[in-house]
């Protein structure tokens, strides 16, 4: 029964508006929840920001190190020599943030410099040199011992090497600290930040604006260390509430640290045009309290309800009714006699596909058996055929031809006498196959003994015929050239090996060596049924004296026998 979703006051949709009509009321400013989020979009943003400021502020510095480096690696070799000071000179003039660039010998004298430099005697026994001279190439450091500069300064050093490999001193740069801290300008820094330097120790080395920087937190460095760049908030010297960022900008010696001013969220909200911050927040909890309380009562509970009856078909359970459905809502109640029509639909169509499998089965078992009894009329009347042939070579062809069409026919027989006819059970299927193939030579007194090691593996048609004629194939290949009338042994072999199933069939006879390398009608045959397979087949030597015919091809898809495990490696195909 179908009625206008509108036209009764206990529709779903009905009672949904009221609670939220009843719900969401006073919630007109609710544009207040926006300007909080708002707020803290922007004080991430900042913090973001300011780290990010940071960390190029310290990249920017290690590439004019990194520049360093390359620089002195280049004047090194050449540096001392014919007006090597004005060379060096020349360079600290158009390069700016170099104080004095100044090559030192291999026992701490200076060779050459571009500007004057400091006494040292201790030179040579400075850690920096004492560094450069056990084999490092570049030495950064503040604590150079002597007054390289008039400002703050770090030191920059190249090890140099005589031609002879010996310690040669060096080539230093003087790098003035100012000339790695970010400027202000930057249009990457926040407006109204402040820049400043920190040695390794927490002490500001200069700022911008001393007051903006206060004592650094006891584990900021170790933050460093682990973050790559630390953020944090904190109170300047005024009391100003700030956010501070630190990065490394030479190894572990110098840091740059960036503070910005932050403002709480009343500050913010003063001048945003939505101040309102509690009573939105508020009404909005209350309202979503209410919304869930009012779709919990009038529709999950129904939900629940529809979906264990639900669950009960899956299981089979198709004569369950829903009675509880009764006391809910016009659409509940619509969707449980939809599912109870759907059950029955279910219950009736399902009885009328397995009458329909039932017939189904029963013809493809009454078409296979027709089918196995034409080819045992074929077989009969090519038998007879047989014997009515003189020559020897076109009874042998006879032969062979009835014995694969034999093999067809077992293959019909086993479908419509199996309980699957889609598989077929390929132990039982290669025992019967090899006794019927066998059966000639027991007629002729000749005495050959069969041994089968078969792993169980259920297979579908359209692999065991192309299977089945190659055993047919090799069984009587040897049979001609290995028993001919004297007997022996015939080992039939088929192994499940991961990825690959081998069927190998061997006799002990003496056959020829032609019959290794023959290109007959039979060896085509397996070839060809090899492929159909999208395997290899090859026949050897074995150690007995004899022929063995292998077949290698790809494992069908695996699945165990019956839904059992079977002992031998049983496998199903799909």
């Amino acid at each position: 029964m179908i009625q206008p979703p509108w036209g009764s006051l206990s529709t779903i949709r009905v009672r949904l508006t009221a609670a939220l009509a009843a719900a969401l009321l006073p919630v007109l400013i609710l544009g207040a929840i926006q300007s909080t989020l708002a707020f803290q979009r922007e004080g991430q943003v900042r913090r973001a920001s300011l780290a990010a400021a940071a960390e190029r502020s310290a990249a920017t510095a290690r590439a004019r190190m990194e520049a360093a480096d390359i620089l002195l690696q280049t004047l090194a070799p050449g540096s001392i020599g014919f007006q090597c000071a004005q060379r060096l000179a020349q360079v600290t003039a158009r390069i700016p943030g170099y104080a004095n660039l100044i090559r030192f010998d291999s026992r701490g004298r200076v060779a050459c410099a571009a500007a004057d430099v400091p006494m040292d005697p201790y030179r040579a026994a400075r850690p920096w040199f004492r560094r450069m001279a056990s084999g490092e190439n570049l030495v950064v450091t503040r604590d150079a011992g002597a007054a390289y500069a008039k400002s703050p300064a770090l030191l920059a050093a190249v090890r140099a090497v005589a031609p002879d490999k010996r310690f040669d001193g060096g080539l230093v740069a003087v790098i003035s600290l100012a000339s790695l801290a970010p400027q202000l300008s930057d249009p990457a820094l926040p407006v109204d930040a402040e820049v400043a330097l920190a040695d390794s120790g927490g002490r500001y080395i200069n700022a911008t604006q001393a007051e903006a920087f206060p004592a650094l937190p006891r584990n900021w460095r170790d933050q460093v260390k682990a973050k790559g760049s630390y953020v944090w908030n904190g109170r300047d010297e005024q009391g100003r509430r700030r956010v501070f960022s630190a990065a490394p900008l030479v190894g572990d010696d110098l840091y740059v640290v960036l503070s910005t001013r932050t403002q709480d969220l009343f500050s913010w909200a003063w001048v945003n045009p939505l101040s309102g911050l509690a009573f939105p927040l508020m009404t909005f909890a209350l309202s979503l309290l209410a919304v869930l309380a009012a779709t919990d009562r009038v529709v999950i509970r129904w939900i629940a309800y529809l979906q264990r009856i639900a669950a009960l078909y899956a299981r089979g359970r198709l004569t369950v009714r829903p009675v509880q459905a009764e006391q809910a809502p016009l659409e509940i109640r619509d969707l449980a006699e939809t599912l109870e029509d759907m059950a029955g639909a279910i219950v009736a169509r399902d009885g009328e596909l397995r009458e329909n499998l039932a017939q189904k089965d029963a013809l493809m078992r009454e078409i296979h058996h027709r089918v196995k009894n034409n080819l045992q009329v074929i077989t009969s009347l090519l038998n007879m055929q047989q014997r009515a042939l003189a020559d020897p070579a076109a009874r042998a062809a006879m032969s062979d031809t009835r014995q694969r069409i034999t093999a067809l026919a077992l293959i019909y027989r086993a479908l419509y006498q199996g309980p699957d006819l889609k598989q077929v059970d390929l132990r039982p299927f290669l025992e019967e196959l090899t006794a019927q193939l066998m059966a000639g030579e027991a007629l002729q007194g000749a005495g050959v003994e069969t041994e089968l090691h078969v792993d169980a593996l259920v297979i579908d048609p359209d692999r065991l015929a192309p299977l089945a004629l190659f055993a047919v194939e090799a069984i009587t290949n040897a049979q001609k050239h290995a028993f001919a009338g004297r007997g022996g042994r015939l080992i039939v072999t088929f192994k499940v090996q991961a990825q690959e199933a081998v069927l190998t069939i061997g006799d002990n006879g003496q056959a020829p060596e032609e019959a290794l390398v023959a290109s007959g009608v039979g060896r085509t045959l397996m070839n060809a049924f090899a492929r159909q397979l999208q395997g290899r087949a090859e026949l050897v030597r074995n150690p007995e004296g004899g022929v063995t015919a292998r077949l290698v091809f790809p494992t069908p898809a695996l699945d165990p026998l019956g839904g059992k495990a079977q002992s031998g490696g049983n496998q199903a195909a799909a």
